[in-house]
């Protein structure tokens, strides 16, 4: 089983800048797709970005050209670089691992992280 650990929120002003974290620990070897995803109270869990083990990304289009996802793969850890926040994008953010299947915004996932709490201030 993976466990996946999400750091990096904080409070940004309007136009600032965050870099998640999501290390994965266990079994890593058979991951083959990882994603962020945001949730808001009251609202239902959106998918922000997705990558596959062999690089490919997709993202929802409200982040495309301001958020970017890196993976380290020696270390196990995915990346998610956040610029030109807005407060729109305040959201808990969790990291998720997918094994198997198809990689895209609509896939379903199936081991999580706690999440990490991006507040972003006008």
């Amino acid at each position: 089983q993976v466990q996946l650990v999400e750091s990096g929120g904080d409070s940004v002003q309007s136009g600032g800048s965050l870099r998640l974290s999501c290390t994965a620990s266990g079994n890593t070897d058979n991951y083959f797709c990882m994603g962020w995803f945001r949730q808001t109270p009251g609202k239902e869990r959106e998918a922000v970005a997705v990558i596959a083990r062999n690089g490919w990304t997709n993202y929802v289009d409200s982040v495309e050209g301001r958020f970017t996802l890196s993976q380290d793969n020696a270390k196990n850890t995915l990346f998610l670089q956040m610029n030109s926040l807005k407060p729109e994008d305040t959201a808990m953010y969790y990291c998720a691992a997918r094994i198997g299947g198809t990689c895209s915004l609509a896939s379903l996932f199936g081991v999580w992280g706690q999440g990490t709490q991006v507040t972003v201030s006008s």
